[in-house]
């Protein structure tokens, strides 16, 4: 009898199992990933109701504490302990303590490259309870004048290598700021912090000086890339920093892991997922001063790195790098990061191995995240119920010829159904909270929308667009990067998948172009090829009519040598753009889609003049 009962139960539960995979696959994953989220919930709950509020630094302190000759940072062969960074930014601290009149809650800014002395400057100053700005190291002259000033700094703390940068723009800074150099020799007007800090006492900082009174207060401001205008510093909290450095953890990251970070830590997913994820962690980072495709395996394999932490286009580039043996002998596990296309995805596993893709979606200013713990290729992130308890957003229709969310009679928006692109929102409320930008409150304002299903809600505008799927989100484009044309809109993303299946092309970049008489904007693609290969028009047209809808296919082709980028590996579109199509304005070759000749043709002025004229219709 007992043995029957038991066969029963094992049938049973073997059918249950059945019915689970079958069903719920992705079951056990969700439950995991869940309880982690709550379980960091409690735990951050816990401490606030101690008044003991955690902080990236708090946790890097008890770290340098409790394993002080541990490897925390390696750069260039040289190892760094969780000691000698404590060690060095008390050393920054001190040095200001001494030789300026900062005070807690001022903001200092910070212009230097990957390197070691980024974190023990920015760690150093967190120790005074300042506020640290994060500024692109990529800006110049108005741009980066721009930058200094939106933050308001009292100090700013400069590279080796870009004081050139600042002494350009040093007679146009306002008086009240104070510039150090992190160099022995400095240009008149510039103290040398480097300098000051061979003689600083490494005596450790007051906890006073750096107690925390609210998870909502500011610790650093991180630029958006600034792709359709000028840079703005967005507000980054103590709760924001903390979510952030959670990213590795979630995923699956241990203090056992070596990450290598080759992302510029001056945005917000090198500095808080990745240095502040190694924090949380308490694990050992690889930093890399800049990205180095032929030099990514090869540092790997040295460092016996286990997680990396990757921007698409990063991924992209080391599978155009040339196959050489042994790709897949190295100890790399997980690869932490965003904006992977599907196609590289896939020839990315294909070549490298068995690496778990870890896809997270988030704006840096933004107050909705999502993670693919799965690892299912071309999704951002998972939802169902449960999710939607933690992660509150909605997806809305929204109008692409008046640029802005679709309202109907009643004056609501309104969700779009499964399978449709949506612009993506998140309530803004005191569990979801939205910090904005520095200054200008419009900055702020123009990120939240108002009344969107009731009188007085508000929601934040990440300016994304996502399709779900059943139980998984997508990217689908950005609202400045989809364009109307022919009554459809294109999707810049599609577009370049497509004719990144050509053999000869090495990158593309899909934008809209104004034309004359024509309501929306015309596709048109700028083109690098790859190395010692030839354009082929005729295949060029032929793959675009084959892969694309006819609206989506690009009337005009320009062929560049190089394409600009932002930091964090974006193409820039807005110069673009603004170029358009003019073959008197473009030194750069440029080509027109031909139907009656079933191949692009060489974009001459009198063809550019009857398409103006309207003699050639679009």
């Amino acid at each position: 009898m007992l043995w029957s009962w038991l066969a029963g139960l094992g049938a049973g539960m073997a059918f249950l199992h059945l019915v689970q995979k079958l069903l719920f696959p992705y079951f056990w994953d969700d439950f995991c990933f869940l309880t982690k989220v709550v379980r960091n919930g409690i735990e951050v709950g816990m401490c606030q109701r101690r008044g003991q509020l955690l902080t990236v630094l708090g946790a890097f302190l008890r770290h340098a504490e409790r394993q002080p000759r541990k490897p925390f940072i390696v750069y260039e062969g040289d190892v760094h302990t969780y000691q000698d960074v404590d060690q060095r930014s008390s050393r920054v601290a001190r040095v200001f303590l001494n030789h300026s009149s900062l005070k807690k809650g001022d903001t200092v800014a910070l212009l230097m490259s990957n390197e070691p002395d980024f974190v023990h400057v920015w760690f150093g100053l967190a120790k005074l309870g300042c506020v640290v700005a994060f500024l692109n190291s990529n800006a110049r002259s108005g741009s980066l004048l721009n930058c200094i000033r939106t933050c308001g700094p009292r100090a700013l703390v400069v590279g080796a290598d870009l004081l050139g940068t600042v002494e350009e723009i040093l007679p146009d800074l306002p008086k009240d700021i104070r510039v150090w150099g992190m160099k022995d020799s400095v240009p008149q007007g510039i103290i040398s912090l480097k300098e000051k800090l061979s003689t600083s006492s490494d005596e450790p900082i007051p906890h006073s000086y750096h107690v925390v009174s609210s998870l909502k207060s500011t610790c650093h401001y991180i630029f958006t890339s600034g792709t359709t205008g000028l840079p703005k510093a967005a507000v980054i909290s103590q709760l924001q920093a903390m979510q952030g450095s959670a990213g590795l953890w979630a995923f699956g990251c241990t203090a056992d892991d070596i990450v290598y970070i080759t992302l510029p830590l001056y945005h917000g997913s090198g500095a808080l997922v990745g240095i502040g994820g190694c924090v949380k962690l308490g694990a050992t980072c690889v930093l890399k001063k800049k990205f180095s495709a032929s030099q990514f395996w090869s540092d790997c394999k040295k460092y016996n790195v286990t997680v990396f932490q990757y921007i698409g286009e990063l991924c992209r580039y080391l599978c155009k790098q040339p196959k050489i043996e042994g790709e897949k002998d190295h100890q790399v596990r997980l690869a932490v990061g965003n904006g992977m296309r599907s196609d590289v995805w896939r020839q990315f596993l294909d070549r490298f191995g068995n690496i778990k893709m870890c896809e997270l979606y988030g704006a840096t200013e933004g107050n909705i995240y999502f993670m693919n713990h799965t690892g299912k290729i071309g999704s951002v992130g998972r939802t169902n119920f449960f999710y939607r308890l933690f992660f509150k957003f909605e997806l809305i229709k929204y109008d692409f010829q008046k640029d802005e969310p679709m309202r109907n009679e009643q004056n609501w928006c309104s969700c779009v159904k499964k399978g449709e692109p949506g612009l993506l929102i998140s309530p803004v409320n005191a569990k979801h909270p939205f910090f904005g930008y520095a200054g200008s409150y419009e900055h702020t304002k123009n990120k939240l929308l108002f009344d969107v299903f009731k009188k007085g809600d508000v929601y934040f505008n990440t300016g994304d667009l996502m399709v779900q799927d059943q139980n998984f989100l997508y990217f689908w484009d950005r609202i400045g990067d989809t364009f109307r044309w022919k009554g459809e809109n294109v999707s810049t993303t599609e577009v370049a998948v497509g004719l990144g299946m050509l053999d000869f092309i090495q990158e593309t970049n899909v934008y809209g172009v104004a034309v004359s008489g024509y309501e929306g904007r015309a596709g048109m693609a700028s083109i690098i090829l790859k190395p010692n290969k030839s354009l082929d028009l005729k295949k060029v047209y032929e793959q675009v009519v084959a892969s694309l809808p006819a609206y989506a296919c690009p009337r005009f082709l320009r062929i560049q040598e190089k394409m600009e980028m932002t930091g964090t590996f974006k193409l820039q579109k807005y110069q673009l753009v603004e170029d358009g199509f003019n073959p008197l304005k473009i030194s750069d070759p440029l080509y027109f889609m031909d139907n009656l000749e079933k191949s692009y043709v060489p974009l001459t002025e009198e063809i550019y003049d009857q398409i103006m004229s309207g003699e050639i219709k679009l």
